[in-house]
């Protein structure tokens, strides 16, 4: 077998590192070409990065949340295979410095990983796992191949270990103990990739924006007899119509008698720019955290158009297909958690736009009309604008505006 070094390669269009988010593999780990081996975060997207051969492990470059350079030294491999051209060239350079180290490195590094490597199940599935994960799991006497991964590919996590733990009570053959037992155990978590980023984005919308908040209801009765309509009658092509279409037509319907909601202000160069285009950021929760994929030009669009694109842009969000170009140039955001929606929320402006609306669950509550009470559906919506360009009449007008259109639903078609 011979060493081959494969280097960070370009991940993007002026990206120069990457922070390491996950490791796939471990030190003597046997990887098939194609393999994923590690997970790299940059500023503008999370990338998978698969083995360029076959063969085992011999060393790994840095450590979660560690930044590698493009171009630096990712992973060593025992391998027999023949690397591209463009990888051989690259071993040669590192080849010096590493040469010392794979003769000690391997020594401590394969201490710890012949115990989970008599493992028999190796040869044809290999577990995917965290180095963590796995320590976690030997220190606890537990074979990693019995568990059941959840992630994508089956990529066993903390919560499948834990899981498994609880299932069986046996851990390093202790006895099970009782539901009422005192725990004394600490999981740390490392804050890393698109985490460390959405932490970074909620610090900046919170220390430099000035948010105030405005709390209203809308009766969607009539829309949601709209909406049922439309469905019954759609064609197998459309797609299913939720309560957000409507809204997103509603606003940009409204957005030209509201201009300075449909903004996004430069507080560094104390510019404020008024969009003429409605491009609405759709909060969206993935298995990686929360991305804010963008439905471009919604004034140019119908119902089952808005629907579709956001199926689309939310659908690459979770699968990690998503583009730059679908993750980038919002100018409002609406953010939703559906059934469990709750009664209210103070959600925090995607900065730097100027506002956001939080779209609660709609459900039937008794109501006073012309002095009767009646059963209708109402809706919570919740939304937060930045004080320092949107005066509280303005934000208000924009949610009341808003409330008028979805309680009279022709309103948005005219």
């Amino acid at each position: 077998m011979g060493m081959h070094v494969f280097i960070l390669p370009d991940i993007g269009e002026g990206v120069v590192e990457g922070e390491v988010v996950q490791w796939h593999v471990s030190v003597g780990d046997a990887v098939k070409e194609d393999d994923p081996i590690v997970d790299i975060m940059t500023d503008k997207a999370a990338v998978t990065i698969p083995s360029p051969v076959s063969g085992v492990v011999s060393s790994l470059s840095g450590e979660v949340g560690d930044m590698i350079a493009v171009g630096s030294a990712l992973v060593e491999f025992d391998s027999e295979d023949t690397p591209p051209a463009v990888e051989s060239a690259a071993v040669t350079e590192p080849e010096v410095e590493a040469a010392p180290e794979p003769e000690p490195e391997p020594e401590p590094a394969s201490k710890p990983d012949p115990e989970p490597t008599p493992a028999p199940a190796e040869p044809s599935g290999r577990a995917l796992a965290s180095p963590a994960l796995r320590r976690r799991a030997r220190e606890a006497g537990i074979d990693i191949a019995q568990i059941s991964g959840s992630g994508p590919s089956g990529r066993i996590r903390n919560a499948d270990l834990d899981a498994f733990i609880a299932a069986d009570g046996s851990v390093t053959g202790t006895e099970p103990t009782a539901q009422s037992a005192e725990r004394t155990d600490v999981t740390e978590v490392k804050v890393v990739g698109l985490r460390r980023k959405i932490a970074e984005q909620m610090t900046t919308s919170k220390t430099r924006i000035a948010h105030f908040s405005y709390f209203e209801e809308a009766d969607v009765t009539e829309l949601e007899t709209l909406r049922r309509t439309l469905n019954a009658s759609r064609d197998v092509t459309q797609p299913k119509l939720t309560y957000l279409p409507f809204i997103m037509l509603a606003l940009s319907k409204i957005m030209p008698d509201h201009p300075e909601c449909n903004a996004i202000y430069d507080d560094q160069a104390g510019v404020v720019m008024r969009h003429g285009a409605v491009h609405i950021g759709i909060a969206t929760q993935t298995e990686r955290g929360l991305y804010v994929p963008v439905v471009k030009h919604v004034e140019a669009m119908d119902a089952w158009q808005a629907a579709e694109e956001m199926q689309r842009v939310a659908g690459a969000a979770r699968d990690g297909t998503a583009s730059l170009d679908d993750l980038t140039g919002s100018t409002f955001t609406i953010t939703s958690l559906g059934r469990d929606g709750g009664l209210g929320a103070t959600p925090i402006i995607n900065h730097p736009e100027v506002a956001i609306l939080g779209v609660h669950k709609a459900r039937e509550m008794p109501v006073v009309r012309d002095g009767q009470i009646v059963v209708r559906r109402i809706m919570n919506l919740s939304s937060s604008f930045d004080h320092r360009v949107v005066d509280g009449a303005d934000g208000a007008a924009l949610i009341q505006h808003l409330k008028r259109m979805l309680e009279n639903p022709a309103l948005i078609f005219m």
